[in-house]
């Protein structure tokens, strides 16, 4: 709508993608302090509380009355701003849009079926969560090819040069990249707090990393890959660290709400899409760190307890694991923070060495 202004009106400052995201994230902060008591409220009436793991250290416990899905609201009020602040014509913004909107219902669903059965472990089946994740991934992957004409060569940190063209199979490795940051991010999801500042982290770099894609200036300067038009995601970004940051007014500890995977899968599976979008992908890896790190911990604690039947870890994902080692949940939480924050300044200064 702002940029409509721009067009209709002549108001040149609603021309800056710069201007339009810093208007899109103090809405969708707004919003979202505003309306999460709202739902907290309902979702307490309702009983829409976060189902506790049995296996969970016995700390847990304390959060069984805690309502989930929380991630509807700011998700919603980042759509919200987003529809507000962004130039809704450009083919980019939809493939943000539609992976919002996608993985969100997909989140709902899993969280609906934990919040009836009153177990966290039965909500979608593991493979029919796959299933749907990676459809909605290629179908965007497809998408961004046929609709776009996304450049689809492949590109790793430091060189400048793509090593080689994916073609069409591109869209399913975007599909994989999609699908594994969002299981990423929804298995950190575990601590007040914990998934929600590294997310922001992670918005922020790739926020910058697609605004210097999107920008003829910058990425000539920075010998970056360059991609007229993916610069104006960066309203969504903006508007989810808004969103994300509203929520974290509720959702740092002790919590009121948690995000449940109706948050943390759409988070998860927007930083895979913006890292397809600024040719990130590699990246990715260091821009979310702790969430390669959790995720890692899972799968290194099944595999040796499969083969050698024994377990690495006292308890998988990572941060349960200092749980049971008597660690304070807040000094767990800040550590990872510090890590996550150190981890995307690296990233940045890679923006710079190709």
């Amino acid at each position: 709508m702002l940029y409509w202004f721009y067009q209709a009106f002549g108001i040149n400052l609603f021309q800056y993608i710069t201007v339009r995201a810093g208007f899109s994230f103090f809405l969708a902060f707004v919003l979202t302090i505003y309306l999460m008591p709202l739902f907290i409220r309902w979702a307490r009436a309702k009983k829409a509380n976060q189902p506790i793991n049995k296996f969970a250290p016995k700390a847990h416990l304390k959060k069984r009355d805690t309502p989930t899905m929380g991630g509807v609201v700011f998700i919603v009020s980042t759509i919200v701003a987003t529809l507000l602040g962004a130039k809704l014509n450009n083919p980019y913004m939809l493939g943000a849009l539609m992976t919002l909107v996608s993985f969100c219902l997909i989140g709902v669903g899993d969280d609906l079926g934990k919040i009836v059965s009153g177990n966290n472990l039965h909500g979608l089946s593991a493979r029919k969560k796959f299933l749907l994740q990676f459809t909605t991934g290629l179908v965007i992957g497809l998408f961004l090819i046929a609709y776009t004409h996304f450049d689809t060569r492949f590109y790793i940190p430091f060189v400048k040069f793509p090593l080689f063209d994916m073609g069409w199979g591109a869209a399913v490795f975007w599909s994989l990249v999609i699908v594994a940051a969002s299981n990423a991010v929804n298995l950190t999801d575990g601590l007040d707090g914990l998934a929600t500042v590294p997310s922001i982290f992670a918005l922020f770099s790739l926020g910058v990393i697609v605004y210097v894609t999107g920008n003829a200036i910058l990425s000539s300067y920075l010998l970056w890959p360059k991609i007229i038009g993916v610069g104006e995601v960066a309203v969504v970004a903006s508007a989810l660290i808004g969103g994300l940051l509203g929520f974290l007014w509720y959702n740092c500890n002790p919590a009121e709400v948690f995000m449940g995977d109706s948050g943390s899968l759409t988070v998860g599976a927007f930083l895979g899409y913006m890292a397809i979008l600024g040719k990130s992908e590699i990246l990715l890896i260091l821009i979310g760190a702790i969430f390669v790190i959790e995720t890692i911990s899972v799968i290194a604690q099944i595999g040796s307890y499969k083969l050698r039947g024994k377990r690495i870890f006292l308890m998988a994902p990572i941060h349960h694991h200092f749980e049971m080692k008597q660690w304070a949940e807040n000094k767990i939480i800040v550590r990872f923070w510090i890590i996550s924050f150190i981890a995307n300044l690296l990233a940045l200064i890679t923006l710079k060495i190709r």
